[in-house]
C-alpha cells in the first residue's frame, strides 16, 4: 500500500461523512435560521422553541435519509473491504 492508496482511502471516508451527514445538517441549519427568524420578528426568546421542532425535524429526517447514510456507508466500507481482501491493504 502505497501512500496515493491512503490518500484516496482517507478522501473517500471524508466525502462519505460528508455525504451521510449533509441532509440532517442541511435541516438543522434551516430550521434553525427560521426558528432565529421567527424569534426576531417576534422577540420571543423561549429556549424550549429552538429546541423541540429543530430535534423533531433532526429526527424526522434523518429517518428520511437513513436509505442515503446506509447506501453511502455500505459502499465505502466494500470498497474498503475488498481492498483488504484483494492484500493491496
Amino acid at each position: 500500500m502505497e501512500a496515493s492508496d491512503t490518500y484516496v482511502i482517507l478522501s473517500d471516508t471524508l466525502w462519505v461523512v460528508l455525504l451521510a451527514s449533509a441532509p440532517v445538517l442541511i435541516l438543522a441549519l434551516g430550521v434553525g435560521l427560521a426558528i432565529a427568524f421567527f424569534q426576531a420578528l417576534t422577540q420571543i426568546q423561549e429556549m424550549t422553541l429552538t429546541f423541540v421542532p429543530k430535534i423533531i425535524v433532526i429526527f424526522i429526517g434523518l429517518i428520511a435519509s437513513l436509505p442515503l447514510i446506509y447506501a453511502t456507508l455500505s459502499g465505502l466500507s466494500d470498497k474498503v473491504f475488498d481492498l483488504i481482501g484483494s492484500g493491496t491493504v
